[in-house]
């Protein structure tokens, strides 16, 4: 089956994916974001320009929009320093607001198919509580601060009224090739060594505690979202979505450190959220030397610097509380890609490496 997708946050980790999951199958692809997307060049698609905050626009924009038969929306927004504002009531609200916006006109305006949300591994309250060990799609609600709920409740109101199936995935640790993004790790580790290695300091991993978890990677996230568009089982139910394995950064460091062609050294703590912005000197002879392209430091980053301090359990002296979920649920109703989180990460790595993000794995010090 194919029809007309909108990909609501087309710029973003998971929209891009998505877009070109789409796109490949054969699919219409109307990506909307308010930035045009970067990866996509070769790829077939229609780009609007829109700021989903914008209701007025998001009500304009909906008449030209009626062949659309199927909605995947990734579009988030966040506040910067990003953790702070998961609890945040604007930050929620303004989230909120956003999917109303492009889904209450569109609702009348097209015929819709599909509709498709992400949420993630924070609905079971893992920032705020302890999970249950592994965290099941089955669970009862872990009431707190989330837009998650706002944008939950939306989408079956929607199916109750209107008939529209959902549904609902919660991705843990999305992996992918896009820079200034809110969460990706990929263009943090990547500017992390280059900065260390033109400081002939070793690529010392820079969290706490060792942390044992789970990641996905973009084109799993967007083979799940294809699947649900066009399987019967997906319909109005909430997925988990992991590579399916477990992982440690301490344990796969060795392997990032080679294919970014630098050393690893003993454990340093390191806040990469005020360590590599207080290196932006350095970063900016690094892309001179290495005719990188001109991206300021800060748009390459977004806020994934933060996030990566989170990842990496910076300043924590014992575990943290574990968050491993379940995926037998999706297993089960007929989605089995998993992937090697290794090779994820180091695969990511060296398309930046290609793009001139970062520099190639030989490239010597500044």
């Amino acid at each position: 089956m194919t029809g007309t997708v909108l990909i609501a946050g087309a710029s973003g980790l998971v929209g891009t994916a998505a877009v070109i999951e789409f796109a490949a199958a054969g699919w219409e692809v109307i990506a909307v974001s308010r930035r045009r997307p970067e990866l996509l060049e070769g790829h077939r698609y229609t780009h609007l320009p829109l700021d989903l905050q914008d209701a007025s626009a998001c009500r304009v924009t909906a008449e030209s929009l009626k062949r659309v038969t199927h909605v995947v929306y990734t579009a988030v927004y966040e506040l910067p320093g990003l953790i702070q504002g998961w609890t945040d009531p604007m930050q929620i609200q303004t989230n909120a607001q956003m999917l109303r916006n492009l889904l209450d006109p569109l609702r009348h305006a097209a015929s819709l198919k599909h509709i498709s949300i992400l949420q993630g591994t924070k609905a079971y309250g893992g920032h705020v509580r302890p999970l249950r060990i592994p965290a099941r799609e089955s669970q009862a609600r872990v009431e707190h601060p989330n837009f998650y709920w706002l944008h939950e409740d939306y989408v079956r109101e929607m199916q109750k009224n209107d008939g529209i199936p959902f549904t609902i995935f919660r991705p843990q640790l999305i992996v992918g090739p896009n820079h200034g993004v809110v969460m990706n790790l990929p263009p943090v580790i990547g500017v992390y060594g280059a900065i260390r290695k033109t400081l002939n300091l070793p690529f010392s991993f820079p969290g706490g505690a060792n942390w044992v978890w789970e990641a996905v990677d973009t084109r799993i996230v967007a083979g799940a979202l294809r699947w649900a568009a066009e399987a019967p089982a997906a319909a109005c139910e909430t997925f988990n979505l992991t590579n399916g394995e477990v992982f440690s950064f301490r344990d796969m460091w060795p392997a990032i450190a080679r294919t970014l062609g630098v050393e690893p050294g003993p454990d340093e703590s390191l806040r990469l959220s005020t360590y590599i912005p207080d290196h932006a000197d350095v970063w900016n002879r690094i892309v001179s030397r290495h005719g990188l392209r001109q991206i300021p430091l800060a748009d390459l980053l977004g806020e994934s610097h933060h996030y990566a301090d989170m990842c990496f359990a910076y300043g924590a002296t014992t575990p943290p509380a574990p968050t491993y979920v379940s995926t037998v649920k999706i297993r089960q109703a007929g989605f089995n890609m998993a992937m090697n989180t290794e090779e994820s990460f180091c695969h990511w790595l060296q398309e930046l490496q290609v793009r001139r993000i970062i520099p190639a794995a030989g490239g010597g010090t500044v």
